[in-house]
């Protein structure tokens, strides 16, 4: 599904402390309070198009229900849902672009609305350069996968899932950090050369804690 800025004219929002979403990755979510349940009941009679936002560290719940959020957010697309006996949901929403809050709409909702705009992957220089670091990051992942106990086949074909080099980052990113910090600046990161970068780091320290290889495969 490829989102274009005139799908993101007006998008529900949804604020939350330390949840970062990234493209081509999956999300399960539990829908508990009344406005964000008016807001799934919109999401899904509508394109079903949500916008996760992180809140920033020092927001306050007394920011008249408009807490401070990091202006670059993902979106996402709501694959699944199931609305329980008493009214809340399960969802699970797959990432789809990075965006940029363009605009938030006036409160006519009893949830938040913005308009945003579609980052792009900002164009490297020399192809040759992203092909071989995307090779390399696959490859380090297949070390890795050796190293683990649990979840090794998964990585490795979890590395090979996506053919363009950002999204494979994106990917195996999400699938070893959880620090919302960090998985934060890879959101903000717009250049696929350094988000590989990024995910390589991640894969060669999660490797020399486990004890394994750590030789950047040619």
């Amino acid at each position: 599904m490829q989102l274009h800025n005139r799908d993101l004219t007006s998008v529900p929002m949804f604020p939350l402390p330390d949840v970062v979403l990234l493209p081509g990755t999956l999300l399960p979510l539990h829908i508990f309070e009344p406005r964000y349940r008016e807001m799934t009941r919109d999401v899904l009679a509508g394109p079903r198009l949500i916008a996760l936002a992180r809140l920033h560290d020092d927001y306050s719940a007394d920011d008249f229900g408009r807490p401070a959020v990091y202006s670059t957010i993902g979106v996402g697309h709501v694959l699944a849902s199931n609305e329980l006996d008493d009214g809340r949901y399960n969802i699970l929403v797959r990432g789809l672009v990075r965006a940029w809050v363009a605009e938030e709409l006036p409160p006519d909702r009893s949830y938040r609305l913005v308009r945003a705009t579609v980052i792009p992957d900002r164009q490297e220089g020399d192809p040759a350069i992203l092909r071989a670091a995307h090779q390399q990051l696959i490859g380090l992942c297949d070390q890795l996968s050796t190293a683990m106990s649990d979840g090794g086949e998964q990585l490795r074909q979890l590395a090979r899932t996506a053919e363009e080099a950002g999204s494979c980052a994106d990917l195996v990113f999400s699938a070893i950090v959880s620090d919302a910090d960090e998985r934060q600046v890879l959101l903000e990161t717009q250049s696929p050369l350094e988000r590989l970068e990024q995910a390589m780091q991640q894969v060669t320290h999660l490797l020399t804690r486990l004890g394994g290889t750590t030789e950047l495969p040619n």
